[in-house]
């Protein structure tokens, strides 16, 4: 649990200003005044922003890493813990430049709570407590918008001052189950196209959230194709609205059955962004058939999709490699032999392959049709099994490794190697009791001599 800033703290602060507790952490306690806060921001007023630095350096660490905003990171031990705050001078803001990436900042120790505070999103942010009598400030109503589960902006331009906000609307709507205001739903339907105006990585840092944070993210999705914010950031998944999968195996059509899926997954962020993704492609791949209607190859266009979308969002690679391989795989059969077992492990990965079983899972779940997953439940114990075996899937593993090879040769680094380990690895995964150093050896020399015939009988094809 995040500590609150110390008394010694608070009081020698007040000897020159005053203190206010900010943020989602007075918001969140409103909701539930038993949660257990994780981060807690604080506002000086009152207070020079060089002045308060000194007063904040006799009790802890400072990092004036937001210098410009009027913000600093402040950090001290309790309980023998390190505990960091962001402890802010009250500012007026607006964004600028492209993308929405940079912010005008003024900040001035002699402005009011009340006008910090009305610079903020949604009048549910826009609440402060003060540390010297615990009395709530509430300038715009918030805590009635939050009684009233009711999420309000707390200005008419406040969309066209940061766009993003518009996400963190849906994205607010969904975390904590709140209906948007009719005239902030209004405002956000106008300008949904200003949402092109913000960075790639600003938006899906909002995406991140309502995919970790919310029990039910399906429900910002409906949303934001509802107010027409989905076709401006995902098209790719508006374009599965409406697509029904004939064949008695759906409930729902793609994109229900999507944003379903995701909500059947556990708050992994690779699972769940694997979830939105694993169907993607199905209305390009659709074809009709004597049963309705089939979708092959969709699961490898939807891998190729997800590397896009999730490129042009500016994931990072691992992320981006881990999400496309969990969708090119969903359609994996568990009735395989231990080869295909192991085929299947060593193509997926030990660090993926359980989140392959969840997403089938999730998958069935959300095909609305009460569907049951016991034989993925007996395939993962297959792998767990298999496992435990310790039976080689990587390079690694291997009891010769490409240095032996390059050895064994006198190979320098070289596509060749990656063949030898290659060929090595697929003979191992159909009989793992030959992985030897000696039996890997023969079949390395084997394949090796095999690499060369094939070699001179291309040159001689080449001369001829």
């Amino acid at each position: 649990m995040m500590c609150r800033l110390a008394q010694d703290t608070v009081g020698d602060i007040l000897t020159r200003g005053r203190i206010f507790e900010v943020g989602g952490a007075v918001r969140d306690r409103i909701i539930n005044p038993n949660l257990r806060i994780k981060d807690r921001d604080y506002l000086v007023t009152g207070i020079p922003y060089e002045e308060l630095t000194k007063i904040l350096r006799r009790h802890g660490r400072v990092d004036l890493v937001g210098r410009s905003f009027g913000v600093i990171k402040f950090t001290q031990t309790q309980g023998g813990q390190p505990y960091t705050f962001d402890i802010a001078l009250p500012r007026r803001e607006h964004s600028t430049g492209l993308g929405h990436k940079d912010f005008e900042v003024a900040f001035n120790p002699d402005l009011s709570v009340e006008e910090d505070l009305a610079r903020r999103d949604f009048t549910v942010n826009a609440m402060a407590i003060a540390q010297d009598n615990q009395k709530l400030i509430d300038p715009l109503g918030g805590e009635m918008d939050l009684r009233n589960r009711q999420l309000r902006m707390t200005s008419p331009e406040s969309f066209t001052e940061d766009p993003l906000r518009m996400l963190r609307a849906i994205q607010f709507a969904a975390r904590f189950d709140f209906e948007i205001e009719p005239e902030t739903y209004r405002a956000l339907t106008e300008r949904v196209a200003l949402i092109q105006t913000v960075s790639a990585e600003r938006i899906a840092e909002e995406l991140v959230k309502l995919l970790t944070l919310a029990e039910k993210p399906s429900d910002g999705f409906r949303l934001m194709r509802k107010s027409g914010l989905l076709r401006e950031i995902l098209p790719e998944l508006e374009v599965s609205v409406g697509v029904d999968q004939p064949g008695g195996y759906h409930k729902y059509d793609v994109f229900e059955h999507s944003i379903r899926c995701i909500d059947a997954c556990d708050k992994n962020l690779r699972l769940r962004l694997a979830a939105m993704f694993h169907d993607i492609s199905k209305p390009q791949a659709k074809r009709p058939s004597d049963t309705g209607a089939t979708f092959y190859g969709h699961e490898m266009l939807g891998a190729r999709v997800a590397r896009r979308v999730m490129t042009r969002l500016r994931f990072s690679n691992s992320l981006i490699d881990e999400v496309a391989t969990l969708v090119e795989r969903h359609m994996f059969t568990t009735g395989v032999t231990d080869k295909g077992l192991r085929r299947l492990v060593r193509k997926v990965g030990v660090d993926l392959i359980f989140d392959l079983l969840d997403l089938r899972r999730a998958d069935v779940i959300a095909q609305g049709m009460g569907g049951h997953t016991d034989d993925v439940d007996q395939f993962e114990k297959d792998i767990r099994e298999e496992l435990s075996r310790k039976p080689p899937f990587s390079y690694s593993d291997l009891a010769l490794n490409g240095h032996d090879i390059m050895k064994l040769f006198d190979l320098k680094p070289s596509p060749t190697v990656g063949a030898i380990l290659e060929h090595l690895m697929e003979a191992v995964l159909d009989n793992p009791e030959h992985n030897t150093k000696e039996l890997l050896e023969t079949l390395a020399q084997n394949y090796y001599q095999m690499l060369i015939v094939i070699s001179a009988s291309d040159s001689e094809e080449t001369e001829r």
